[in-house]
């Protein structure tokens, strides 16, 4: 069992690149279990607390059915299942779910929220998805690239459309984590976060892998191994929808701009997906597509996340 240098995973940065591949390790090896029916329950006994803000439909199902393929058992909780709803702190909710459970996976808004949770927390925390980050998405997004590409070293990622969301940082810290070149294209007014774009850059720049900022989508994703999207509405900025619409509509993924990119690239898209807005469905339904391996795998990348935080 591989000894990992992190309490929680709050971002990709939690991660090292040797944390990285022995869990992209593990995972394939409990995808494989699963598909041969070998029973693999090093969480018996174990129990996950889910705390969801937000909705979901992968994150919820994946972290539920993987910790009862983990032998383990998951509860979901709503704020309004909770104290949290009726104005209990978040640091006293840590302090008495810490009592209870063996590890923390939160869904929320913010992500300020998180850290605090983590900061009074005396079990593992997950991060699920808030505003500004989402490792567990990209842990199954490298698996997924890893899988079919058999390296992760030296590949060129591209990501099209709102820079300054939670996928697109993650992907930006996951990328450079893994060696991976990193090119980003997003509008003006929406560009990646400064903090994640700097600490990023200088990390690329120190194992010699690039990362790069372009206005114009078909620079980036020019030669590039594998091309993202995501959703140019996240929620919670549903007020925007039309003037995002607009703004964003010459960031589309369609079969031209994958024309640009090297050959063999992969589409990924942790979804949902909106066909005829950010991609085309030539793209997502075509063969590059890689969208619902990289679903699957949302299960077995955070199994081996859950089963190194809490064995």
């Amino acid at each position: 069992m591989m000894t990992s240098t992190f309490n929680h995973v709050l971002t990709m940065n939690d991660i090292s690149k040797e944390d990285l591949h022995e869990l992209l390790e593990d995972a394939l090896v409990m995808k494989q279990q699963v598909k041969k029916g070998i029973p693999h329950e090093h969480l018996r006994g174990k129990t996950l607390g889910m705390i969801f803000e937000k909705a979901s439909t992968r994150t919820r199902i994946s972290f539920e059915v993987g910790m009862t393929q983990l032998g383990g058992h998951a509860i979901f909780l709503s704020p309004r299942d909770m104290q949290l709803d009726r104005g209990e702190s978040v640091e006293d909710t840590a302090r008495v779910l810490s009592r209870y459970v063996d590890g923390i996976m939160i869904r929320t808004f913010s992500h300020s929220m998180v850290e605090t949770f983590a900061d009074h927390s005396s079990v593992p925390v997950i991060n699920g998805l808030t505003d500004h980050h989402h490792p567990t998405q990209v842990l199954a997004d490298l698996m997924t690239i890893y899988e079919e590409k058999k390296q992760l070293d030296g590949l060129t990622m591209a990501f099209v459309g709102d820079g300054n969301n939670n996928m697109t940082h993650s992907l930006i810290q996951g990328a450079v984590l893994a060696g991976m070149n990193i090119q980003v294209s997003s509008p003006s007014g929406y560009e990646p976060s400064a903090k994640v774009w700097n600490e990023a850059e200088a990390k690329a720049a120190a194992q010699g892998s690039g990362i790069h900022f372009y206005s114009n989508p078909y620079k980036a994703v020019t030669g590039a191994d594998v091309v993202v999207t995501d959703v140019w509405t996240s929620m919670g900025d549903e007020e925007e929808a039309a003037e995002r619409l607009n703004t964003f509509r010459s960031y589309q993924v369609n079969e031209a701009l994958m024309a640009k990119a090297a050959e063999g690239a992969m589409f990924l898209h942790c979804l949902p997906a909106h066909r005829g807005e950010e991609v085309t469905a030539e793209v997502i339904d075509g063969p590059q597509s890689h969208v619902f391996d990289e679903a699957e795998n949302r299960l077995h990348a955070q199994k081996a996340l859950l089963k190194n935080l809490l064995a």
